[in-house]
């Protein structure tokens, strides 16, 4: 017996060992962005091949949360009250990938803001994800809001993962890009392996002045008690409103997290003990924005199992997806485009804009 206790002893204090060596390494190597600092750069650099935007021009812009080429409608997620943490396989990554890719390339917006695009991440086999996407080298910006050489969770562990949003431009100029840094809801140590939110700002100069457009891509906090989202959404909301005071035009759109006005009628949320997301209140806006949502269609579906739309039961909606307009910015249309989850848990939205 006294040999016994022994063994189990041993086998604790190695189990103690093992788990504060995994929190100190991870708590050495933590992903602590500065609250302002530049964002990637890449595609089409050479601004004699670009143009600047015009005011009165039209543009087009979609804004979807791509899953990470891993979400679509085969997969589910443990989060969300499925069972999975990574698609089964490379080959279905590209699946998903190359369907993103498909979209993009019919729809051909003139600025696309993505959400949950991976690099060298575990979860997705190590593939590029913005070069697959960006096969025509348009200017681009990237910032990392995810990045940890081993998430522990769950079993078995979802590795090391580097993700971020991702802003794609058909021939505009980016002028310049930086990451802001959102406020992190999580404490030690949940927050070593947890997502580090921001805003990819990207900058397009306005044709004949020196105003800018000012494009913010955003992912708000998903898995928090609330408190993060709304820290999140107040600093977004200050920073666009400094923007246009500043005489710039902006266009803030994303992943909110959040059910827009009106789309818990349309959608109730039946599945609370999954996932709930939070609810974006309007009158939080700056008087004469336009918050630009579609309600026809959801922007998202719950992954607590693979995609089947007859499960009426099963199957949960969301419409959390949208953009934000300042008042120089007139919105002419939006959508969200059905896309059937075939690619993502995400739908893409989309407007058509001018600026006045």
């Amino acid at each position: 017996m006294k040999v016994f206790f022994k063994i189990l002893l041993a086998l604790v204090l190695i189990a103690v060992i093992a788990v504060g060596g995994l929190l100190g390494w991870l708590t050495a190597v933590e992903y602590a962005p500065a609250p302002v600092e530049p964002a990637e750069r890449g595609g089409a650099l050479d601004a004699s091949s670009l143009h600047n935007v015009s005011s009165g021009e039209e543009l087009r812009v979609l804004s979807w949360n791509v899953g990470y080429g891993g979400l679509g409608k085969n997969e589910d997620f443990f989060m969300d009250g499925g069972k999975m943490s990574k698609p089964g396989s490379k080959d279905t990554v590209y699946v998903y990938l190359n369907g993103i890719s498909r979209v993009l390339a019919e729809e051909a917006p003139d600025l696309v803001l993505l959400q949950e695009v991976d690099i060298n991440s575990s979860r997705t086999y190590g593939i590029d994800e913005r070069g697959l996407i960006n096969t025509s080298l348009h200017p681009d910006s990237y910032a990392l809001n995810y990045s940890c050489p081993f998430v522990p969770v769950p079993w078995p562990p979802i590795g090391k993962v580097n993700s971020g949003l991702y802003t794609i431009t058909n021939d505009l100029l980016i002028d310049s890009a930086e990451r802001v840094s959102l406020p992190c809801p999580f404490s030690w140590p949940l927050r070593i392996a947890n997502l580090k939110r921001c805003l990819l700002v990207s900058r397009v100069p306005v044709e004949g002045s020196d105003k800018q457009l000012v494009l913010v891509n955003l992912h708000l906090e998903a898995y928090d008690d609330g408190e993060g989202k709304i820290a999140q959404t107040n600093q977004l909301r200050d920073y666009i409103e400094n923007e246009y005071a500043l005489g710039n035009y902006v266009i803030a759109g994303g992943d909110f997290n959040q059910a827009f006005p009106g789309s818990l009628d349309v959608y109730p949320n039946t599945h609370p003990e999954n996932w709930e997301p939070g609810v974006l209140d309007e009158s939080l806006l700056p008087e004469g924005w336009t918050l630009a949502y579609d309600l026809s269609t959801p922007t998202c579906r719950l992954l607590n199992q693979p995609y089947d739309p007859a499960d009426t039961e099963g199957t949960q909606y969301y419409v959390i997806d949208g953009l934000i307009l300042s008042p120089n910015v007139e919105l002419k249309s939006v959508e969200t485009l059905d896309a059937g989850f075939e690619n993502s848990d995400h739908n893409p939205v989309s407007i058509r804009v001018v600026l006045k």
